[in-house]
């Protein structure tokens, strides 16, 4: 769509209380045409888009002519101005306003837009739960569309790049790069310049952090250019003085006050405080290496001021560690160690409110998911048990009298046979789902990063999160499904004994042989079948067990028509372990054999032949119990 407007006449500050005719006509034009996307409304409003006084008058005369999309388009520019000097608070409620709009009207493209501007916001303010729920969000509703439109395009950038800073604040700075780096396919793919500065520079950034120097320096030259080719003075800053932070780690301290001091009165001029504050902190930690003491720690105190004024945490920290060092280099030791102290204390605050914050929204968010999945597969069910009803009163009505009640009576018999054995089905599924993600094995999983993060141990919290979190999520899969191939089982099994091992305070040897000439991706076996055998090998055999604890899963073919899997573990025997059991005050009812050997029992009857499971005791030389062997005999043809 092509639009013929008035060129407006020059932009107005904020401050003015006067809308220039020119925009006002143009406003009214724009209002008439109504453009859906946000493509057509920037190349219109884009010279304006950063005047929130005008974007405040375009969006108040959009809501009068109920022009929504317009509205949704002045209320996300509001928002990115105010995010740009670090008013949050007052953005976040701009872009929440923006989304309500878009929803209102139905442009997919503004609420995808609205929501990526929201995680964003929850981004830069370390909300690193919400930020990440926002973006998936995004994306996800970006993805729905089967031909998305550029602006769709570039917002579903917009969400990878999200999601890639969110891993970079976790410090997962590997899976970082990668996601910055299919932004970086997507944005040359698009000819996004703005993109492509924004990706280098998290690049760069993700590898200084990893010390590696050289390709850092790479990745912000390469950012810069295209900042330069954009005119952003706003990327220039970010760029220039990420290199000369680089340049201070490679001993070209000169080099890098230069080049801070030059871009100073740029970042000055944009008011952003975090900007303001991490180039009065660099420029600081610069002269702090030129031994220039006096001016070094009157920069490091103005960008530790501004940070703390507006709770720039990180900012607040890293100058407190600047300052600890340049009252060392003093010899003035009581001094550095009380800013040293400062320091540990902002970092300590730091990670546990971006761990504890974390942890808390997953738990919350899987218990709120469960409950979900509960309802919907319940509303599932009652919608189809009344659809069978309906169908089976049809039936009856539209048949004769005599003929007609003798075949629905053998339809009815027919289908509450059917019904019967899909209801056992259906509760095999269920018991089985239940005895995979028991509340013991929850409970003390959770327990255990709960503890890591009580110790302050980051990394392993996040190890164990994400080994968890993607256990659960193999295990909700699988439950959906008949049977799946033998890799994917023996997948989460591997997941599933990583877990246990660290509870086990990582005593426990667990191997994984498969046969070769044995396709795990083409031989199928029912879901999550192995894992019982596994917990009862832990917990039966080799939980009271001294010494090494060894357990073997075996995958062999026997002739063409089976798959055997063999579980073996050196544990303390079937008889000691039923002796240990009896002496225990609880006992605990393992049921998930029993449902196992049902769910083969179903899986079999597609097949020709049937399965077997055998229990072996395994015993040593001496005569004495080593152990405990079960042979699992499936049918593939």
């Amino acid at each position: 769509m092509v639009f013929a407007f008035l060129l407006f006449g020059s932009v107005r500050p904020a401050r003015a209380q006067e809308v220039p005719q020119s925009f006002a006509t143009t406003v009214d034009s724009l209002i008439d045409v109504a453009p859906k996307t946000y493509q057509e409304l920037d190349a219109v409003l884009r010279p304006v888009r950063k005047d929130t006084f005008l974007m405040s008058f375009f969006a108040s005369k959009a809501l009068e002519r109920n022009y929504l999309d317009g509205r949704a388009y002045a209320l996300n520019q509001m928002g990115r101005s105010y995010r740009d000097v670090s008013e949050f608070s007052r953005s976040l409620a701009l872009h929440q306003q923006a989304l309500t709009a878009a929803v209102a009207c139905k442009n997919l493209e503004f609420e995808v837009y609205s929501l990526n501007m929201i995680s964003v916001i929850f981004r830069r303010t370390e909300v690193i739960k919400s930020a990440l729920d926002y973006s998936q969000k995004a994306l996800a509703l970006a993805e729905s569309v089967k031909e998305p439109s550029i602006g769709l395009k570039r917002s579903m950038n917009v969400s990878s790049n999200s999601i890639g800073n969110i891993y970079q604040l976790l410090e997962q700075y590997d899976l970082a790069i990668g996601q910055f780096q299919e932004s970086v396919a997507l944005d040359k793919e698009l000819d996004n310049n703005l993109g492509l500065a924004i990706n280098y520079q998290n690049i760069g950034e993700c590898f200084e952090a990893q010390g590696k120097l050289k390709e850092a320096e790479e990745s912000f030259k390469a950012s810069l250019v295209y900042n330069e080719k954009i005119d952003s003075d706003r990327g220039r800053v970010i760029c220039n003085y990420s290199l000369a932070h680089v340049y201070v780690h490679q001993g070209l301290t000169e080099r890098a006050l230069a080049l801070l001091e030059r871009m100073l009165p740029t970042a000055e001029a944009l008011g952003d405080k975090a900007i303001i504050s991490s180039v009065y902190i660099n420029m600081g930690w610069s002269l702090m290496h030129l031994d220039r003491c006096g001016e070094a720690n009157r920069y490091l105190m103005k960008g530790k001021d501004l940070a703390e004024r507006f709770d720039l945490k990180s900012n607040v920290s890293e100058a407190y560690k600047f300052l600890s060092d340049l009252w060392e280099r003093q010899k003035n030791f009581e001094k550095a160690f009380e800013y040293h102290k400062l320091a540990q204390r902002y970092d300590r605050e730091i990670s546990k409110e971006r761990n504890m914050r974390y942890v808390n929204d997953m738990i919350v968010r899987y218990e709120a998911e469960k409950k979900t999945n509960q309802i919907e597969v319940l509303a599932m069910e009652n919608e189809n048990v009344k659809l069978k009803l309906r169908k089976n009163e049809t039936l009856i009505l539209i048949s004769g009298i005599a003929l007609a009640l003798l075949a629905g009576i053998f339809y009815i018999l027919y289908r509450q046979y059917q019904l019967k054995n899909e209801k056992k089905v259906l509760t095999l599924e269920q018991s089985m789902l239940r005895s995979q993600m028991n509340p013991h094995f929850l409970f003390n999983s959770l327990n255990s990063i709960k503890l890591y993060i009580i110790n302050n141990e980051q990394k392993n919290a996040v190890h164990y999160l994400n080994k968890f979190s993607k256990l659960v999520r193999k295990i909700l899969e699988a439950s959906s499904v008949k049977e799946i191939p033998l890799a994917e089982e023996l997948e989460t099994v591997s997941l599933y004994m990583n877990i246990e091992d660290i509870r086990f305070s990582n005593e426990i040897d667990f191997q994984i042989k498969v046969e070769e000439g044995i396709d795990t991706q083409q031989v199928k076996i029912p879901s999550l079948i192995l894992q019982p055998f596994l917990e009862n090998a832990l917990w039966h055999g080799l939980s009271s067990k001294e010494g090494s604890k060894e357990i073997l899963l075996h995958v062999r073919r026997d002739g063409e028509a089976f798959i055997i899997i063999e579980i073996r573990d050196n544990g303390v025997g079937r008889e000691a372990a039923a002796k240990i059991k009896e002496g225990r005050v609880l006992k605990r009812k393992s049921v998930g054999i029993d449902i196992t050997k049902e769910r083969l029992a179903n899986f079999s009857k597609d097949f020709e032949h049937s399965f077997e499971i055998a229990f072996v005791d395994l015993y040593d030389a001496e005569d004495r119990a080593a152990g405990t062997k079960v042979v699992l005999r499936i049918p593939t043809i």
